[in-house]
C-alpha cells in the first residue's frame, strides 16, 4: 500500500515536502518514484529512486528543483522553487526491480495528493 501526504496551496517560489509511506513491501528491492498529473494533461513521471544502488533520475522540467530521498520506509519529494506549472495531482509508485527510464512504470501506485502553486 502507498499513502501519500503533504500536498497544499503555496505560493510561486515557494517549498513542499510530499511523503509516501510504505506498508507491505521489501523496500530494497524496488525502484520507487513521484508521477504528476495536472488538469487536461497526461500523466507525467517527476523522479524516481532506484533502492537496489541508490540512483536517482529527475524529469528536466524539476531538474535542479526537486529531490527524491528515502527514511527507512519513507520517500520523500523535496520540491523547491515551485512554479505555477507544478500544480497537479502527485503520487508515488513502485516497480520491481529498479526505475524505468520513462520514470511513470509502476507495478503498484498510490492515489495521489493535491499540490497548488499560486498567488
Amino acid at each position: 500500500q502507498l499513502v501519500e501526504s503533504g500536498g497544499g496551496l503555496v505560493q510561486p517560489g515557494q517549498s513542499l515536502r510530499l511523503s509516501c509511506a510504505t506498508s507491505g513491501f521489501t523496500l530494497d528491492d524496488y525502484g520507487i518514484g513521484w508521477w504528476r498529473q495536472a488538469p487536461g494533461k497526461e500523466r507525467e513521471g517527476v523522479s524516481c529512486l532506484s533502492n537496489r544502488d541508490g540512483s536517482t533520475d529527475y524529469a528536466d522540467s524539476v531538474k535542479g528543483r526537486f529531490v527524491i530521498y528515502r527514511e527507512k520506509e519513507m520517500v520523500y519529494l523535496q520540491m523547491n522553487s515551485l512554479k505555477p506549472e507544478d500544480t497537479a495531482i502527485y503520487g508515488c509508485g513502485m516497480l520491481w526491480p529498479r526505475c524505468a527510464s520513462s520514470l511513470l512504470e509502476y507495478n503498484y501506485w498510490g492515489r495521489g495528493t493535491q499540490v497548488t502553486v499560486s498567488s
